[in-house]
């Protein structure tokens, strides 16, 4: 589902809830031998020698763009999540994950990256966007397609990624494989008539958190509380009831209130529903 506001006025819901570049033959050849040494890596074993020196290549040459900062790749084939940042401040350092694409990416790409990581800037963000786009061949699964999309999980408060991780292990083993991302930048701050604080994409596989959520107030179980809604729908399929589409179910909403703050993370947005939906 796209990012867009709730059906009911006024109230928020958890749910329904530049020119383009390309790798070259040669970048081609070396991307495919990568992705051929991370799908026989084991995940307990230490990492392959090539992918080790592709990543600390790509470090390089990231650091080159950047004024300040380190930078930590890692370089992944996962299908849903081309670009992850997290910002750690107190250090000065970027943890980054990228797709084995983005390897041998020339200059004007690793700038971008540099750019994006750094400032999130916009500009960035079109050419990396235009990137991944012209090597989609290369992020395709059996299929399935993937989304070319940017993905961005640091915010100023909150890191996405981190809680998806806690969340994926404590409540559902693992088992769930989805992008996640906070929500596009919004313009001045108003008074909303409704809010769609979370959405999953069935199509893509791809959480998308608002922004809204991102500030300081908000506590941390609540934020878990609308990622671990969104992450239930990989669960639950959405049924046809009654000629309507079913998208919270007895079942799923029996399983939601296993969430360990489900009753604090409710009576606590009944109880800043105003401050949520200024933003």
């Amino acid at each position: 589902m796209s990012e867009a506001l709730a059906a009911t006025p006024a109230v928020p819901s958890a749910d329904p809830c530049t020119g383009s570049s390309s790798l070259t033959s040669a970048g081609a050849s070396r991307a495919a031998g990568l992705v051929e040494v991370m799908r026989r890596r084991k995940s307990a074993a230490p990492t392959p020698a090539e992918i080790t020196e592709a990543q600390d290549s790509l470090e390089r040459r990231i650091r080159a763009h950047l004024a300040k900062g380190r930078v930590q790749v890692t370089l992944t084939d996962n299908r849903y999540t081309m670009i992850s940042v997290r910002r750690i401040s107190k250090e000065k350092r970027f943890e980054v994950r990228l797709h084995h694409m983005f390897a041998d990416a020339d200059p004007v790409i690793t700038r971008a990256l540099a750019r994006y990581i750094a400032e999130n800037d916009a500009d960035a963000s079109r050419v990396l966007g235009d990137f991944i786009d012209a090597n989609s061949d290369h992020v395709r699964g059996r299929g399935r397609r993937a989304p070319a999309q940017v993905i961005f999980t640091a915010g100023e408060n909150y890191d996405l990624r981190q809680i998806y991780d806690e969340i994926n292990a404590r409540y559902f083993d693992n088992r769930i494989e989805a992008a996640i991302t906070w929500g596009a930048r919004t313009g001045r701050p108003r008074r909303r008539n409704s809010i769609k604080m979370g959405s999953y994409s069935v199509e893509d596989r791809l959480i998308r958190i608002h922004r809204s959520l991102d500030r300081a107030f908000v506590p941390r179980f609540f934020v878990a509380w609308i990622v671990f809604h969104e992450m239930l729908h990989q669960v639950h399929d959405i049924r046809v009831k009654n000629g309507r589409r079913e998208f919270h179910s007895k079942e799923f909403l029996a399983d939601e209130e296993q969430f360990a703050d489900y009753d604090q993370a409710r009576s606590w947005e009944r109880q800043h529903l105003d401050a949520l939906l200024t933003y």
